[in-house]
């Protein structure tokens, strides 16, 4: 044995990297069961709390009682705010009737010239008020990224107190992560100009919350 092989020997038993087995073991129930910090004080009512947290971040909300009313309360909010009634939408939400209520949408994924982008969203947060989504076939993260406005579909039975609760709900349902895992917590800003915050910088400058149920 060189002195080399000695000398990276004695480190390898002093980080006790010989017992791969062991730490491989380790690992796995680790990853298991995952332990949790301290948690935030939150009252019973997740939806308010929501609500006030994505406000403050300034997203705006607008609430139906019905998936099927969600086409009519993006067409108002559009008109509200002088936007086209023109969108791209994920998949999973496409057969809604958009064009009943005046609406031209198109499945796929968004394009720089993409004005409106309409997504669902997996879960809601109430801990920060953020959204999150997963990417997929049927949600491609584009859509929720590259437009200037992002309207997203939020069931309110999908509102989970923490982030903790959030990467749960996901390891409950799907099992393994996707390939992307994205958090909007509100519009797209930036501080770095004279410290002055300014939305849109990159990504949506506005995003709008439909809240469901």
């Amino acid at each position: 044995m060189s002195a080399k092989d000695e000398i990276l020997g004695r480190v390898r038993r002093g980080v006790g990297k010989d017992d791969f087995a062991g730490r491989r073991a380790a690992a796995i129930a680790s990853l298991k069961t995952p332990e949790r910090g301290q948690q935030p004080v939150m009252n019973a009512d997740l939806v308010a709390r929501f609500r006030a947290k994505a406000e403050y971040l300034s997203s705006t909300l607008g609430a139906v009682a019905t998936l099927a009313e969600v086409p009519a309360a993006v067409a108002a909010y559009l008109k509200a705010n002088g936007l086209a009634g023109e969108a791209v939408v994920t998949a999973d939400v496409a057969s809604l009737d958009w064009s009943g209520s005046g609406l031209c949408v198109e499945s796929r994924p968004a394009v720089d010239a993409d004005k409106t982008g309409i997504s669902s969203c997996f879960c809601a947060i109430a801990e920060t008020g953020t959204l999150m989504l997963l990417s997929g076939p049927q949600t491609p993260a584009t859509v929720s990224l590259l437009p200037e406005t992002h309207i997203a579909l939020v069931e309110v039975s999908r509102i989970v107190a923490t982030m903790e609760d959030a990467f749960a709900l996901l390891r409950a349902e799907r099992g393994s992560l996707p390939r992307a895992v994205n958090f909007i917590s509100g519009p797209s800003r930036t501080g770095d100009i004279e410290q002055t915050i300014v939305l849109g910088a990159h990504g949506p400058c506005r995003v709008h919350l439909i809240l469901i149920g």
